[in-house]
């Protein structure tokens, strides 16, 4: 068994994914496996990368079966004691992984491990987090987030910890997230109810509950150019993030607090909608304009109703 398997999961980021599998090709005290997972990329991705990366697996889909599915088709076939999931617009530095193992051998009641993620730009990238509130939900990517109490967010995105800080965390971003096979085994896989987005909340909510801790580990550091997959298809963005917050709620809170939420999203997005309208009228960068009310319209006809699952 192998000490650690990267799962990758990919989608029409061909040179982003070319710049993640060169960071991970360095000299290492560990033994590793690298699967890549691609989501129906039309961009080349594997026809050119395999030849690249012969020491890369590569599972091709032939449809787009979403973050979490797709995740746990590299997690069955993966060896290694610990699984990263990884994003494919990230690259490792120096010795994160190597970092990332050896503190999970020292801490057997650890389920998950997140490193540090910087930007682009190498400044620190929010990455660690408590379990969202009702508050939270309706304060944190909506309109009113710039109107939050202090507390909400503070509380929520542990700033209450500096960043350079060891910490025990509820949960941490999956752009790049270990995991203890043992505790996958225990919990089972990612809910593919989620299409992308919040499968790690929902994953490390579980592994807390079965007695694992989850730690931010900071002395691990990973680049992550946050988005470059999703950025893609905005609209889609959008439905798959809010209709994922909403399943979250509904799965953890109940039917009616998921459907006020719901109701509370999509007005969101209606004001946003008019806003946009008003400043058409007005006659201020209406091609903007109308590309922004086209995609707030998406959103809207799709109701952003969560699946049965």
């Amino acid at each position: 068994m192998v000490d650690l398997s990267v799962v990758i999961v990919s989608w029409n980021v061909r040179d982003l994914l070319r710049r993640c599998l060169a960071s991970l090709e360095r000299p290492a005290t560990i033994s590793q496996e690298v699967i890549v997972v691609d989501n129906a990329s039309t961009d080349g991705s594997v026809e050119t990368l395999s030849p690249e990366f012969p020491g890369v697996r590569f599972i091709a889909n032939v449809e787009n079966r979403g973050f979490p599915a797709a995740n746990n088709q590299g997690i069955r076939v993966a060896q290694g004691r610990y699984v990263l999931l990884l994003n494919p617009d990230t690259e490792v530095l120096g010795d994160a992984l190597e970092t990332l193992v050896a503190y999970a051998d020292a801490h057997p009641d650890v389920g998950v491990i997140g490193p540090q993620l910087l930007n682009s730009d190498g400044s620190v990238q929010s990455s660690r987090r408590r379990f969202p509130t009702l508050a939270t939900a309706f304060f944190e990517s909506t309109w009113l987030q710039p109107y939050a109490p202090r507390w909400v967010l503070r509380r929520y995105y542990v700033l209450d910890h500096k960043d350079d800080e060891t910490v025990e965390v509820d949960w941490v971003k999956g752009a790049a997230l270990m995991a203890r096979r043992t505790a996958i085994e225990q919990i089972g896989l990612l809910d593919e109810g989620f299409f992308m987005y919040p499968q790690e909340l929902d994953g490390c909510g579980r592994f807390r509950e079965a007695g694992w801790r989850v730690v931010y580990l900071p002395a691990a550091r990973i680049v992550h150019h946050e988005g470059k997959s999703s950025e893609q298809v905005w609209p889609a963005r959008h439905i798959h993030f809010q209709t994922s917050k909403i399943r979250y709620f509904r799965k953890y809170a109940g039917r009616p607090i998921a459907e006020v939420l719901r109701m509370f999203i999509l007005a969101n997005y209606a004001w946003q909608w008019g806003l946009e309208a008003t400043k058409w009228l007005l006659g201020h960068r209406r091609a903007l304009r109308i590309e922004r009310m086209a995609a707030y319209a998406q959103v809207l006809r799709s109701g952003l109703r969560p699946g049965s699952q």
